[in-house]
């Protein structure tokens, strides 16, 4: 029997899986255990560069915890050793303080620790004003290498959580969104539609394409996630099927765009008393565009979907719903070919809705899916091949050397 209300159940869910309370967490604690180690190791009364080294590494993600690491260790070794070279040559003055940070921000640049460039210039900063003790300066280095240490060790033996569920939810409720915004296009399609409210749904597609870089950087927290994760062993097919499922979702997100926009013109071409559509041709429509929208939330579940059951309902939903709406989209083009004869006026404007659908249509096939992400796998493999084979193609130069360095020891021998 479950003693906590239901509504605190879902909340304490969402609590486990929300990025800041994890990170939270996890840097507090990290934090601590540098400081532990730092406190042991470091001669300094109070090691704090240790657990600020660690509360700055430990991220979300092992991969992007490794990738703030090299940048953190690199930055304070390049500042200390900036200092070093100029205490060893001028004393600290507004003139030389001047001419660190300046050093200090150039090569910064130039050893690409991106975010920490100024963590060079602070480093150099802190160490030229220590009077020219060495001693200080590399206390300082080991003081980061232990917080980046104590942060990376962390990350690995507590592998953080997997954002994959996370960026699925954010894919279902992008396609939901774009669904419930063709079901309110096609509700104005048998009546008569103000502009105003014609450009209140066009309004919502720009606001729906603006939410895609919200998807995209929860899509990229997963991505993150499962590199180095050694809970994965898939994790460049998982980021493969997402990421080429949220690009086809935002190709058509950008045709809904267009869509709303054909039905705000058409809005503005007839009267305030006027349907955009003749009645048989609307309800052809509105079917057609739930099918539309049925499909593109089926696509969303299949490619979000981790269980091998549950992705092959979902795409017999959505077969089913691509074959529908094919379906009603010949009768609609049969039925609006009659109607555009008999009233050519505004034959553009019908003649491109059916053509921005087919786009939609076009992108959610199955068979377009699984070409677009074999081409994918094809070129990530293909990446990886020419990284490892520029790998190899140094190991007969090492090989080589090493063997000339062994046929070189016994002439010297002979000749002794």
């Amino acid at each position: 029997m479950d003693l906590l209300p239901e509504s605190l159940t879902a909340k304490l869910r969402r609590g486990a899986r929300d990025p800041f309370a994890v990170q939270t967490l996890r840097a507090t604690v990290a934090a601590t255990l540098s400081y532990g180690v730092a406190t042991q190791l470091s001669s300094e009364p109070a090691p704090l560069t240790a657990p600020l080294t660690a509360l700055l590494v430990v991220q979300v993600t092992v991969y992007s915890t490794l990738k703030t690491s090299v940048r953190r260790v690199v930055s304070v070794v390049v500042g200390v050793l900036i200092a070093i070279g100029f205490s060893a040559v001028v004393g600290l003055s507004w003139w030389s303080l001047g001419l660190v940070i300046l050093a200090s921000l150039v090569v910064g640049r130039y050893v690409r620790v991106e975010e920490f460039v100024q963590e060079v210039a602070i480093s150099a900063m802190l160490i030229l004003g220590v009077t020219k003790l060495a001693s200080q300066a590399w206390e300082r280095v080991l003081e980061t290498l232990i917080g980046a240490a104590v942060g990376l060790l962390f990350n690995l033996l507590f592998a953080p959580p997997v954002w994959v569920d996370t960026a699925g939810e954010s894919i279902e409720d992008l396609a939901r969104r774009a669904r419930q915004l063709l079901l309110d296009i096609s509700e104005q399609l048998g009546r008569p539609t103000p502009v105003a409210r014609a450009v209140e749904r066009l309004h919502e597609a720009r606001r729906l394409d603006q939410a895609i870089a919200d998807v995209d950087a929860a899509l990229r927290q997963a991505e993150d996630s499962l590199r180095f994760n050694p809970r994965i062993s898939e994790g460049l097919l998982s980021r493969l099927v997402l990421r080429t499922g949220l690009d086809t979702l935002e190709i058509c997100v950008v045709v809904i765009r267009v869509l709303a926009r054909s039905v705000t013109d058409l809005a503005k071409r007839r009267g305030p008393q006027e349907q955009l559509f003749p009645p048989e041709v609307a309800v052809g429509l509105e079917e057609l565009l739930a099918h539309v929208g049925g499909a593109m939330v089926s696509f969303a579940v299949l490619v979000t979907t981790q269980v091998s059951r549950n992705a092959e309902e979902a795409e017999e939903r959505l077969t089913a719903e691509l074959a529908a709406a094919l379906a009603t989209r010949e009768n609609v083009a049969q039925v609006l070919l009659r109607k555009v004869q008999e009233h050519p006026e505004a034959w553009q404007l019908h003649g491109s809705m059916l053509a921005e659908i087919d786009r939609i249509l076009d992108e959610l096939d199955l068979e377009h899916r699984t070409r677009r992400l074999m081409e994918e796998l094809d070129r990530a493999s293909l990446v990886s091949r020419e990284r490892f084979s520029g790998l190899a193609r140094l190991r007969p130069a090492l090989r080589g050397g090493r063997r000339r360095g062994e046929r070189e020891r016994p002439a010297v021998g002979a000749g002794r």
